[in-house]
């Protein structure tokens, strides 16, 4: 997999911090914050997004005023490693939404998911209903989260 590389100057970079930090800013509010006019800026954002860059907008939900109090890592082991098996686990993370996160890993174990769910039930049953149910899947190791200490997804801009 190769990823293309976006050259950015320090417009570029202020811009994206600032829709890192609020993605509904109006050209005109971005424009002030950079320091271009608007319409530079609607170019600008129209670039970034066309280069893939900006890969969409969407609203940073609070989980917990939604009953999403639980936050699970999950460790998962595939039960055989074949591309078959691997794209039966992956078609089983797509169509489970209280996957949030989950990434490819070397090591001990296969996968990591990062799980949310409303309580210690509902972790019960996606873990011994889907999960360990699933012919993919060998062995699943789960860690709750007892504390966020940072959780921010905006992403460092490299100068």
């Amino acid at each position: 997999m190769t990823h293309d590389t976006v050259s950015l100057d320090g417009y570029d970079r202020r811009l994206l911090a600032a829709l890192q930090d609020d993605g509904a800013l109006t050209n005109q509010a971005l424009a002030e914050i950079v320091h271009l006019s608007a319409s530079q800026c609607s170019r600008r954002r129209q670039r970034l997004e066309q280069a893939g860059l900006i890969r969409g907008y969407r609203a940073d939900l609070d989980a917990a005023k939604l009953g999403l109090t639980i936050t699970v890592y999950v460790n998962v082991m595939l039960d055989t490693h074949s591309p078959e098996n691997a794209d039966r686990f992956q078609r089983l993370v797509a169509r489970l939404p209280e996957v949030q996160e989950a990434h490819a890993l070397t090591g001990d174990m296969d996968y990591l998911l990062k799980i949310v769910v409303a309580d210690l039930p509902a972790l019960s049953e996606l873990i011994n209903g889907e999960l360990l149910p699933h012919p993919s899947v060998s062995t699943v190791k789960s860690s709750i989260v007892l504390s966020t200490l940072k959780a921010d997804q905006r992403l460092p801009i490299p100068e």
